[in-house]
């Protein structure tokens, strides 16, 4: 097992060195840089050099007998994304997760980028600390659509659907629109959000947080997003997109639909990404639990012995990768679990796809996210995961890391 784990290592460096650097020095004028917040006063150290572009870019794969066309980052030298982008004004609407990662990798690339949010509320202040300035690249939300080209609605999906009354009269004619989320646009019956029919509509999403956005664009790498058209009225509406792609911080890009994006986004998220997998590591925890388990063996069994060392595996090298990492029953074990877990959760799965192509769980997250005491509520709800037994013991077996640092770090 320890000699697969040293493999799996060594590639995975291996594949670090050679993976081209994305971070290039940006024209930020002096007023920009005085002040950071945490994350870009990380970035801020980071020695910022020209991508190295290799012999790829757009090409065909096959993904297991499925013909794809894939977008690479390669295809867009600096010096030409700059070129293309010369005449435009990228004003990115909302400060959130999506919008700060975005907004400084676009920056960081050298193109014109300013920020509209609510004056003096806390994106304000969040934007100010990342060193948009008042007035030169930080603006109020109307007044960043009117000076902007391309129009970056990197809201909230509620707070889209709530100002959109507002904003829909700005996005006019010869401006482009986007978006890293199909969610107001395929469900419009329920945002009522329907874009003007004389402008480009484009989706670029990261597969990823905002913050891993960041710092893949920071590491050199890059984050794998996908690309959409929703109306192209220019004619260019796909290679603006790809563009826009390289532009925030995509390694590579792949094509599909704003339906099949939300569909596929909502989905994921409800199922392994996030509900599904805090369910199965409850449930497998409690089980251990009753059985008389101590706290730090069940979570050692279920969380940390998972993420620390099985995942980075199948992250690697695929999932059979890592059954071979593992010893001889383990291997055993799993092959003979495995269809049955298949088989249990797949009504389930489907349940889930069934709520989010109907729109069920769209009209969810509406009226939660579009309650006044949102922010309370979600609190209340997070709180209760936090105080989870499996979560108070995962916090004191994080600290027993060797590469443990306190989060006040």
């Amino acid at each position: 097992m320890a000699s697969f784990a040293r493999s799996a290592s060594q590639s995975l460096r291996a594949a670090s060195r050679r993976a081209p650097s994305a971070l290039a020095k940006a024209a930020v004028k002096p007023a920009q840089s005085a002040s950071y917040s945490l994350l870009a006063r990380a970035a801020a150290k980071a020695v910022y050099c020209p991508p190295v572009q290799g012999a790829r870019g757009v090409k065909t794969l096959d993904f297991a007998g499925t013909k794809e066309v894939v977008y690479e980052r390669s295809d867009w030298p600096l010096a030409k994304l700059q070129d293309y982008f010369k005449n435009d004004t990228l004003a990115l609407i909302g400060y959130g997760s999506q919008g700060h990662g975005q907004g400084l990798n676009a920056r960081d690339n050298g193109l014109n980028v300013i920020v509209g949010v609510r004056k003096d509320g806390e994106s304000w202040r969040q934007a100010i600390e990342d060193g948009w300035v008042p007035g030169e690249t930080l603006f109020p939300i109307e007044e960043a659509i009117n000076k902007g080209t391309i129009i970056m609605n990197l809201l909230s999906d509620a707070a889209q659907s709530q100002t959109w009354p507002t904003v829909a009269p700005l996005i006019t004619k010869g401006k482009t629109l986007y978006f890293s989320h199909g969610f107001s646009v395929v469900f419009k019956d329920d945002t009522h959000v329907i874009p003007p029919n004389d402008v480009d509509v484009i989706l670029v999403a990261p597969k990823g947080s905002g913050r891993t956005v960041r710092t893949l664009f920071k590491e050199g790498r890059g984050i794998n997003s996908s690309i959409a058209v929703w109306q192209d009225v220019t004619g260019h509406a796909k290679e603006k997109a790809i563009a826009l792609g390289v532009a925030v911080g995509s390694g590579y890009m792949y094509e599909t639909t704003f339906e099949k994006e939300v569909y596929s986004d909502l989905y994921g998220e409800r199922g392994v990404l996030m509900g599904g997998i805090q369910g199965m590591f409850l449930a497998q925890y409690q089980v251990l639990r009753k059985n008389g388990h101590s706290p730090s063996e069940a979570f050692n069994e279920t969380v940390e012995e998972a993420t620390q060392s099985l995942y980075p595996l199948i992250g690697a090298k695929g999932m059979d990768y890592m059954y071979n990492a593992c010893s001889t029953t383990a291997r055993r074990g799993a092959l003979d679990w495995a269809p049955i877990f298949e088989k249990a959760n797949l009504p389930v799965f489907e349940a889930l796809y069934k709520s989010v192509k109907d729109g069920t769980e769209t009209r969810k997250s509406l009226e939660f996210n579009g309650r006044s005491t949102y922010r309370e509520d979600l609190n209340r709800e997070l709180e209760v995961i936090n105080n989870q037994e499996i979560w108070r013991a995962g916090k004191v077996v994080r600290s027993l890391r060797p590469d443990y640092k306190p989060e006040s770090e």
